[in-house]
């Protein structure tokens, strides 16, 4: 997730509804298939950071823990835990016998060295910061920033991260068990542990080919429930029951075929012709009133853990200036966006974190409720706020660019808010689209102006949007900063007063909405068209789609 969205809408915990498909194959095969909507970047669970990515890794790995139907950590590799009183220290038991796919042992020090290989600077892992939490962590992964070491060469670095690593909070006792020490207590934590930055890789393979090691299917080894047949480039990636998973009997699925098509139109047509048994993305918003009225038991929107938005890079001119962004914040009307375009219930967004998470820190008890609203659709203001700036009615404004990837509900978006701001404002802006994975490398680099995002949260806290935007996290591809954020962030990450911790992340918030290096468009519903044959399958609120359970019914 969560997680970089490669699509508008995303999916929502279903079991067995209806429609005419079929799965593919012979009556005894156990086959589903479903599209993903575009190439993985990437299926290192170490290093990626997408919707797209995480669907596949989750088959093809397996964490500490694992989420059930309805987002609760429960055993997954490891098949019990002990905490200690202030909730700091924990103990896994890993199960008897875990083997990798290929029939290796997996061991309590893979998910060590794993661990401690996603927080290895060179590797350069945006989500490294997940691990954190873990002591020691943050200053493994983070000391190269200090300036002594620019000019550093890699065996340097390396020495120094080894060196550091000593420290590490997480240390194997034996074989089957693994301690786990914190900074501070996380109410999350086990959680975390189900997501894939945690998940374990195997070594020898890895460092056989470090570059590629999961672009081949002979040294793509996990330890889930799947294990991978083979990836066609931008056609299908494709995975079969593995023999030598834990629970390996009670997989009920012999093949699951991800579909990596973007162009919405064929995809609806593919689940129509009963080519498809699940769209996870690509289901048609121009197609959805017809849609809902031909397929009412097939097709469902639920509320989701997520905000789609516009990243502005504030190194670019004349965006480093907070009332040019305010300005293009206040300037769209995201009632007609959600209602004429998504179609799918979205709520307008005036806010970075959505409904649904829960707040001890006020009357209400949801983060949302208590926050409130940052800002309202004020085109008066924005106009004023442009001539500040030094642009009256738009003159002398720069052409800039908005930067989507590939897909026709981001570029209609995208027409919406260039067309609303050449009315509001007097300005143009170009439209540039882009495939998934040269995108993501756009945004990273900061080769870009505005972008459009999507991000799903990955555990239910605020603290899955809120940390995203300290200065120089992974994820916070703005090239935005701020040390007043920087400290409340720290605050609720280290107090164990959930008021508290509640109180910094409301602040922050209420910081970065002002200062506007983001603008929210809308927070998301779920999507998917799933086939009447399809049962058994989960996706929980900050999950991507699970088909550990599912099956085909005959």
């Amino acid at each position: 997730m969560r997680r970089f969205v490669a699509g508008m809408l995303a999916v929502v915990m279903l079991a067995a509804v209806g429609c005419s498909s079929s799965s593919g194959g012979s009556d005894s095969d156990q086959v589903i298939r479903i599209n993903i909507g575009t190439n993985p970047q990437t299926i290192d669970p170490r290093v990626s950071t997408g919707l797209p990515e995480a669907h596949v890794e989750i088959a093809l790995f397996e964490g500490l823990m694992r989420l059930d139907e309805n987002g609760n950590a429960i055993p997954g590799a490891a098949e019990s835990y002990d905490v200690n009183e202030d909730n700091t220290v924990f103990t896994f038991h890993l199960r008897d016998g875990l083997k990798w796919s290929n029939g290796d042992p997996l061991t309590a020090q893979d998910f060590v060295w794993s661990w401690k290989s996603a927080l290895d600077p060179l590797l350069a892992s945006e989500y490294a910061y997940q691990l954190y939490y873990i002591k020691g962590a943050e200053q493994m992964n983070t000391f190269t920033s200090d300036p002594k070491w620019e000019n550093a060469s890699d065996e340097e670095i390396a020495a120094e991260f080894e060196r550091l690593s000593q420290d590490f909070g997480a240390v194997a006792l034996d074989e089957k068990t693994l301690q786990v020490t914190l900074e501070a207590p996380t109410p999350y934590f086990l959680s975390l542990t189900a997501f894939h930055t945690y998940y374990p890789v195997h070594k020898a393979s890895v460092e056989a080919n470090p570059e590629a090691w999961f672009r081949d299917t002979k040294t793509t080894i996990g330890n889930g429930p799947f294990k991978i047949v083979s990836w066609t480039e931008k056609e299908k990636i494709v995975v079969e029951r593995n023999p030598n998973y834990w629970d390996a009997k009670n997989i009920k699925l012999d093949r699951i075929e991800f579909y990596l098509i973007e162009e919405e139109s064929t995809v609806t047509t593919m689940f129509e012709n009963g080519e498809l048994d699940i769209v996870e993305s690509g289901v048609n918003v121009a197609e959805l009133d017809r849609l809902k009225a031909d397929y009412p038991d097939e097709l469902h929107i639920l509320p989701d853990l997520g905000i789609y938005y516009y990243l502005f890079n504030v190194e670019k001119e004349p965006l480093n200036d907070k009332r040019v962004r305010q300005a293009l914040t206040y300037a769209i009307d995201r009632q007609q966006i959600v209602e004429q375009i998504t179609k799918a219930g979205q709520v307008p967004a005036f806010s970075l974190v959505p409904e649904g998470i829960p707040d001890p820190s006020g009357s209400e008890n949801d983060f949302r409720k208590n926050g409130g609203d940052f800002f309202t659709e004020d085109v008066q203001k924005a106009q004023q706020l442009l001539a500040e700036a030094g642009y009256p009615n738009g003159q002398g404004f720069p052409k800039l660019t908005i930067l989507y990837n590939t897909s026709e509900a981001h570029q209609k978006i995208a027409e919406a808010i260039q067309e609303m701001w050449k009315k509001n404002l007097g300005i143009d802006v170009e439209l540039t689209n882009q495939e998934w994975a040269v995108y993501l490398d756009s945004r990273q680099t900061g080769d870009y102006e505005i972008a459009r995002a999507g991000w799903i949260g990955d555990y239910i806290d605020p603290m899955t949007f809120i940390d995203m935007w300290v200065t120089g996290g992974g994820n916070n591809d703005t090239n935005w900063g701020n040390p007043e954020y920087d400290r409340l962030v720290s605050i609720a990450k280290k107090s164990a007063d959930p008021v508290e911790r509640m109180k910094a992340m409301h602040d922050a918030e209420a910081l970065l909405m002002d200062e506007m290096p983001i603008l929210p468009i809308y927070h998301y519903t779920r999507v998917v068209m799933v086939s009447k044959n399809v049962e058994g399958w989960s996706m929980p609120l900050t999950s991507p789609l699970n088909l550990r359970d599912a099956s085909i019914k005959k």
